[in-house]
């Protein structure tokens, strides 16, 4: 009962190391081009809040504080 036990367990990792642990709809290119363009667009999003509570942004006739 070990044995197999022992057996099943190898067989198992080795298959789960030989087929990894990937995302099964897409390549690994394409899943680290998703990555990063969500990294990306993260890291934007807290410049444009470090950007809004310094102050930052240049005057435009777009603000909402462009009151005539």
């Amino acid at each position: 009962m070990i044995k197999k036990l022992a057996l099943l367990s190898v067989a198992l990792i080795g298959i789960v190391s030989a087929t990894g642990c990937a995302t099964p709809g897409y390549s690994s290119k394409e899943r680290g081009q998703q990555i990063a363009r969500n990294w990306d667009m993260e890291w934007k999003m807290a410049q444009d809040d470090v950007d809004s509570a310094l102050l930052l942004r240049p005057m435009t006739s777009l603000s909402r504080w462009n009151i005539k």
